[in-house]
């Protein structure tokens, strides 16, 4: 790709977020080029959300720069994926949610059997929406306020009565959350949870969106759905009753620092590894704990997918320029990991020297 191209696409990419990407620079590569990795095989796992597959690549360069063998991604939900993982059937996760999958990520074994440090991707938001013309119209600004039927009966579509929820994937995560709160809000009188095929059920909400209809939906940041109806233009985000999440985060209070309470906390995605492969892999380890990616450049190339730029080849293109925007940075991250298994070696080294001379002794 020449350097001209790759600043088109980055342009398109931060225009179709409203973000400002910095500028494409080529600076040289890091001056140390050591294969810590090499011979070792990575096996990455990623969920059935397409839109993951950016920052899985993202960090499948970073370890096929360092020499390892990186295989094609696997498709997993986030439970078995864990259990893949902390059972070395797999070797990382680029999008770990935490807090949201605490209960998953302790299934499978917590930090005896996963390793996971630093952020990956910060601030992501989850929540409920409706269209801001039905939100305004009818003063609707929380989510308990669909127990009264005249309310719920306005995001009905099925002519049942009942509001109708784009909801959330079964295995995510977020849907025990919606189910849990249903209960909590005493909702299921006049809510219907819709589940399925996400990608699906959200293009049908956005299409009544579109013919003017009223629109309730569970949706998250980073993800090209905001880019189409946008918070705080199209549509605005109701609070909850009060807090209410079920698991070992029964008692977490969800309320965000400007006051909101959306039901979710903010969670931060991480990158989730094997905890042995991490030990044995110093190199690995650092790379998951320093690499970072805003949560803008994700919405941003997941709203080149949803308008059409989602082949395999369109990904590996979008990941490729945002390496090359991002080269002097991307580098750093090589040569801290290229330092830390250096370190390792020398740590040893002198650790082997020791007991010998102990030994000699």
């Amino acid at each position: 790709m020449t350097t001209a191209t790759t600043r088109k696409t980055l342009l398109s990419l931060a225009a179709a977020a409203g973000v400002s990407l910095s500028a494409v620079a080529m600076p040289a590569f890091a001056q140390d080029q050591s294969m810590p990795g090499e011979g070792v095989t990575v096996i990455p796992l990623k969920s059935s959300i397409a839109e993951e597959t950016f920052q899985t690549l993202l960090v499948s360069k970073a370890l096929e720069e360092l020499g390892y063998d990186v295989e094609d991604i696997k498709e997993l939900e986030y439970p078995a994926a864990y259990v893949a993982i902390a059972n070395g059937d797999g070797t990382f996760m680029a999008d770990s949610w935490d807090p949201l999958h605490a209960d998953f990520f302790s299934a499978a074994g917590g930090t005896d059997k996963l390793y996971r440090e630093g952020v990956y991707s910060p601030g992501a938001l989850q929540g409920y929406l409706i269209d801001k013309k039905t939100a305004e119209e009818h003063d609707i600004t929380n989510l308990g306020q669909l127990k009264d039927p005249e309310i719920a009966k306005l995001f009905d579509t099925d002519g049942d009565g009942k509001a109708d929820l784009t909801g959330c994937t079964p295995g995510w995560g977020c849907e025990k959350v919606i189910e849990h709160q249903l209960d909590a809000f005493e909702l299921r009188d006049t809510v219907t949870h819709n589940q399925g095929s996400y990608s699906a059920i959200i293009a049908d909400t956005i299409a009544r969106f579109k013919e003017g209809e009223p629109v309730l939906y569970y949706t998250w940041t980073p993800y090209w759905v905001s880019g189409v109806m946008v918070p705080g233009k199209d549509v605005t985000w109701l609070n909850v009753p009060f807090s209410s999440l079920p698991g070992e985060r029964s008692d977490v209070d969800t309320s965000l620092p400007d006051g909101s309470n959306y039901g979710f906390e903010a969670n931060d995605q991480k990158i989730a590894a094997n905890k042995q492969f991490a030990e044995d892999h110093p190199d690995a380890a650092k790379l998951f704990e320093i690499m970072q990616v805003s949560a803008n450049d994700i919405s941003a190339e997941n709203l080149l997918m949803q308008q059409g730029q989602d082949s395999d080849e369109d990904i590996e293109r979008h990941a490729d320029a945002w390496i090359k925007a991002h080269q002097e940075l991307w580098n750093g991250w090589l040569d801290e990991a290229r330092a830390a298994a250096q370190d390792s070696a020398d740590a040893g080294s002198t650790g082997e020297v020791e007991e010998g001379n102990a030994s000699a002794g």
